[in-house]
């Protein structure tokens, strides 16, 4: 707390006054331009590695970063994950929903260990939120993850896009970077693109094409963003040589 109420007063001193003119400048007509799903790690600045500012996204965090698919909940009413997707894409109008995985997710790393029958028993579920959380939300990353390693890690795997009949296929870490639970992120970043897609209230405006997903995936060793690129399909990362082949790619598909 010492560190906290520091902080608090080095705000008031150096950036209080011009951040009340931000807040000011868009409270009657607040534009938020996405929504952007990342995880609770404290590693995770997504403001300051997009260079984005007030009024700009709505940021939902949870452990790692995950979207329950809508089959998990009656009528679609429960949870904060879709209500956030609900006040942002139907009141809000936001049409951009990211999803942006990381390297070394602490929740990544414990999916990865779930593998192991005893250590997802039900009496270990029953003593650990985060367990029982991955088990009954994350399982099909995992699945996905096991059908990457039946392959060898080198054949594609198939998600589904915005509509049942749109599908997307991604080749998870081709050049064998990453390590297992890296690879694991990646795919669960992917699938959280999918259990958006599962929400009947966002049906219409994504066969409308009103509404579009993206997936990001940040490296916090380098601090490098990948951009998960439906033409190249894989992650892309954004540099000088392939921001504007990305942008083009952004710009054809989802504006």
């Amino acid at each position: 707390m010492d560190k906290i109420l520091k902080g608090i007063m080095k705000y008031r001193c150096e950036t209080k006054e011009q951040m009340v003119k931000q807040f000011l400048k868009v409270q009657d007509n607040p534009t938020p331009k996405a929504i952007f799903f990342t995880c609770i790690d404290s590693r995770m600045i997504p403001t300051r590695f997009t260079s984005t500012n007030v009024g700009d996204m709505f940021i939902v965090r949870n452990a790692g970063n995950i979207i329950p698919h809508s089959q998990h909940f009656l009528d679609e009413l429960t949870t904060n994950e879709p209500a956030a997707l609900e006040l942002g894409c139907v009141v809000n109008d936001i049409r951009h929903v990211i999803v942006c995985g990381h390297s070394d997710c602490k929740a990544i790393n414990l999916l990865y260990k779930l593998q192991d029958v005893n250590f997802a028993s039900q009496d270990n579920r029953r003593i650990s939120p985060l367990r029982a959380w991955l088990c009954t939300h994350a399982f099909t990353s995992l699945e996905k993850f096991q059908q990457l390693e039946l392959t060898d890690h080198n054949k594609p795997l198939l998600f589904q896009a915005e509509t049942p009949l749109r599908k997307f296929v991604a080749y998870i870490d081709p050049e064998n970077k990453f390590d297992l639970e890296d690879k694991l992120s990646q795919i669960n970043t992917l699938q959280q693109l999918q259990n958006i897609a599962s929400y009947g209230f966002l049906r219409n405006r994504l066969q409308k094409h009103e509404l579009h997903l993206h997936a990001l995936w940040f490296d916090i060793y380098t601090g490098e963003i990948y951009y998960f690129s439906r033409a190249a399909k894989r992650f892309v990362l954004i540099n000088e040589e392939t921001f504007v082949k990305l942008l083009k790619e952004v710009e054809k598909y989802y504006s």
